[in-house]
């Protein structure tokens, strides 16, 4: 199992897999056709105040992730996460889409650790 983050707005590849927008928010200006997702798992995103606390402050980074990772502990982030590992489980490629610009400093850089974390405890 891989999981792989790309920008929502890249060209979709044969090789990504499975594809899953994993933001609370639909692209702007993206139709659903160009967008060629499998599934949009909206409850996985951070919560919109988290979200707004972190702004995409590169600089607050680390303490985004750490809340982050608390809040996927909460119902509706759990139920969203476990549809989540059960894809990746489930297929040899799994693409975590954003539209969010700096991946490097993005929720699904975070999200990508979890389930691959999770993934490297089963083996």
């Amino acid at each position: 199992m891989v999981v792989v983050v790309k920008r929502v707005y890249d060209p979709p590849d044969p090789g990504d897999g499975v594809r899953i927008l994993v933001d609370r928010l639909w692209p702007r200006g993206l139709s659903k056709d160009r967008a060629a997702l499998d599934d949009w798992l909206r409850e996985v995103a951070p919560s919109e105040q988290l979200r707004r606390w972190y702004g995409h402050d590169p600089r607050r980074f680390a303490e985004f992730a750490e809340r982050y990772r608390q809040e996927m502990r909460d119902a509706p982030h759990a139920a969203a996460l476990a549809r989540l590992r059960a894809c990746a489980a489930a297929e040899p490629i799994v693409t975590l889409v954003t539209a969010t610009r700096d991946l490097d400093h993005a929720h699904t850089s975070v999200l990508a650790d979890v389930v691959n974390d999770d993934h490297d405890e089963t083996r």
